[in-house]
């Protein structure tokens, strides 16, 4: 996933957090809505000078803006445990349990 990628997702999954439309969202940052529709359909990127008005509005940094998803990192990462723990026998489900109460 690219740069451009990221900070339109980055900005999208910031809005729908903030449970905020598009409309709502522009507004609060100071920006026309179909410039922030732009933005999101990524036709453009964003000026530095909307990313620190983001950021600040939200009091985020702007590298959290650059983050993956991380419930659908959690997800993923839930799915694969599951399999993993399915496979074992019990001598090594036992190891791990153990293991996670060391933890």
């Amino acid at each position: 996933m690219g740069y451009k990628e990221l900070i339109t997702n980055g900005i999208k999954r910031l809005r729908t957090q903030s449970k905020l439309t598009q409309e709502k969202f522009a507004e609060r940052v100071f920006m026309s809505v179909q410039g922030y529709r732009n933005i999101e359909h990524s036709r453009y990127l964003p000026t530095a000078e909307t990313i620190d008005k983001i950021c600040e509005v939200f009091n985020i940094q702007p590298v959290e803006l650059l983050l993956p998803d991380t419930q659908e990192n959690l997800d993923r990462l839930k799915e694969l445990i599951h399999i993993k723990l399915c496979n074992c026998d019990v001598d090594k489900l036992i190891k791990i349990n153990n293991f996670i109460d060391l933890i």
